[in-house]
């Protein structure tokens, strides 16, 4: 079985799942957590190395206020419950504007170094692909991506780690990432290993 060792993550359609659900935009957020964490555990299941989710981005904070604390506190949250899990986790954002998590300092160098069953799990937390590249390659500890799933529909990076995507291959999911099924990541692990993967060779 041929398994990417790294996976990126884009969580796609919480407002519209909240707005389907006859609730706020801003709660749909919070229910992204559980379908976070039953992805790492899928990961960690299938040997996965490394697992990159997309947080929130710096385009994002131009939405209404309720809607940018809310995702900022799914990001805390969520981070919280996977320094459970026995991963290493690595934060990367701009951490000099006001909207980055001050509660995620601390994560902004990897918290251990990583061991035999450990996954490497990063997150984007206030992240843009142009804020990386004037960094410096902010997110250059962050390796090349075999392949990033998207739910919600769209057939877009959406600035997701554009140099670490550059061979990526792109499995599209049509529900909502609050609507998360194991059968979803089941279905694009196996699509992955019958894709022909030639890194431009």
């Amino acid at each position: 079985m041929r398994i990417p060792k790294h996976i990126g993550i884009i969580p796609d359609g919480n407002r519209r799942w909240a707005k389907e659900s006859g609730r706020k935009k801003e709660e749909g957020y919070e229910y992204g957590l559980d379908p976070g964490l039953e992805v790492l555990r899928l990961a960690k299941q299938y040997g996965i190395n490394e697992i990159t989710y997309y947080g929130f981005t710096v385009d994002n904070c131009k939405r209404p206020k309720e809607q940018v604390e809310a995702f900022k506190k799914a990001c805390v949250n969520a981070i919280k419950r996977i320094e459970g899990e026995d991963a290493s986790l690595l934060v990367v954002g701009n951490t000099q504007s006001p909207y980055f998590p001050e509660e995620l300092l601390p994560y902004t160098k990897r918290t251990k170094p990583v061991k035999d069953n450990e996954i490497k799990a990063n997150f984007l937390v206030n992240y843009g692909w142009d804020w990386d590249m004037k960094s410096g390659f902010a997110s250059k500890e962050i390796s090349r991506i075999d392949m990033i799933i998207r739910w919600g529909g769209m057939c877009r990076l959406s600035g997701f780690l554009p140099i670490q995507s550059v061979y990526a291959d792109f499995y599209i999911i049509k529900e909502l990432w609050p609507d998360f099924k194991k059968e979803q990541f089941k279905e694009a692990i196996s699509w992955y290993q019958k894709q022909d993967v030639t890194l431009g060779g």
